[in-house]
């Protein structure tokens, strides 16, 4: 997945149903908000509640340095 893919502006987070971030690389889908990484496989974000995985307070900092730059 890359960063100006039309799908992004419709992707929403299965939880809040707010807009998520593309991490660097492609390789996941961040929502801030409730601190939720949803990877994406193969091109296709996996956006099931199931498939979110909790990011501890360090990683959510490096992840939003991450996505400054």
């Amino acid at each position: 997945m890359s960063p100006d893919d039309p799908l992004l502006r419709i992707l929403v987070c299965p939880l809040d149903k707010e807009p998520l971030l593309l991490l660097p690389g492609g390789t996941a889908l961040y929502n801030p908000r409730l601190r939720r990484r949803y990877p994406v496989i193969d091109g296709i974000p996996q956006l099931l509640p199931s498939s979110g995985e909790q990011v501890p307070e360090d990683e959510h900092e490096r992840l939003l340095k991450a996505l400054e730059t």
